[in-house]
């Protein structure tokens, strides 16, 4: 996969003058910002769902892992921690669309609009996923999603896309396109968003991460970056040793 290259400015020189009193001050020997005085976001750290319950997050699981299915060099989208990147974002402003435009009238739109639905995505996902098991437990003797057959998932959900199968209550096919979103977004974001753990998906297609310098690489094309990822967070090896 050839990446886009960018080039990136350096060597800023940064010279600050005063000429209320005729005097010049020039900031030299540190930078002149204090580190970490912005607002990055906070890393997600292992634990309970922020949003989801115990069998919600099962169902969001399974499903992370019939869209990205695990191979003998990746995990699939449940190890990757797809299901705990969506939750996350559910619990967040993204589950409540803040920033968007919430007031009626409600109406459908065209598929360029998006959504145009009262509900977040927080109060979409709840429905579906209480409509998936409903449906499950009725038709594959009280099974929920989570506990079918690899093979009944994807005939599942195939049938769901393709709009032979309903959900009481739901527009299937919409929300499994949203679950297919979501997933892809965590399993690629940055995994100080909780998905792509260990950065597995990077490491999958090449992608160097959040380095801060490709100054040596900027005239390169079509090479492999021969270096490791990067988070936001930096990398596992680079903390202090106890």
């Amino acid at each position: 996969m050839t990446m886009r290259r960018r080039e990136f400015l350096a060597g800023t020189a940064i010279l600050v003058l005063s000429t209320m009193k005729s005097r010049a001050t020039i900031i030299s020997g540190g930078l002149p910002w204090t580190p970490d005085a912005g607002t990055p976001p906070i890393p997600v750290r292992p634990g309970p769902w922020h949003y989801f319950t115990s069998d919600e997050g099962r169902a969001v699981e399974a499903l992370a892992d019939r869209i990205i299915p695990p191979d003998p060099q990746t995990p699939g989208g449940k190890d990757s921690g797809c299901a705990v990147f969506v939750d996350r974002q559910l619990a967040g402003p993204y589950g409540r669309s803040e920033g968007h435009y919430n007031q009626p009238p409600f109406m459908p739109g065209t598929k360029q609009q998006g959504s145009q639905s009262q509900k977040g995505p927080a109060a979409v996902y709840r429905e579906a996923l209480a409509a998936l098991d409903r449906y499950c437990q009725s038709t594959y003797q009280g099974k929920r999603f989570a506990d079918l057959s690899d093979e009944q998932k994807d005939e599942l959900l195939k049938n769901i896309e393709d709009e032979k199968t309903k959900l009481e209550g739901i527009d299937g096919k919409s929300f499994f396109a949203q679950v297919i979103k979501d997933v892809q977004t965590g399993f690629f974001a940055d995994p100080i968003y909780g998905g792509n753990r260990d950065m597995v998906a990077w490491k999958m297609i090449g992608y160097p991460g959040a380095r801060y310098n490709y100054l040596d690489w900027v005239d390169r094309h079509n090479e492999r970056f021969p270096l490791p990822p990067v988070s936001l967070m930096g990398r596992a090896d680079w903390s202090p040793k106890p």
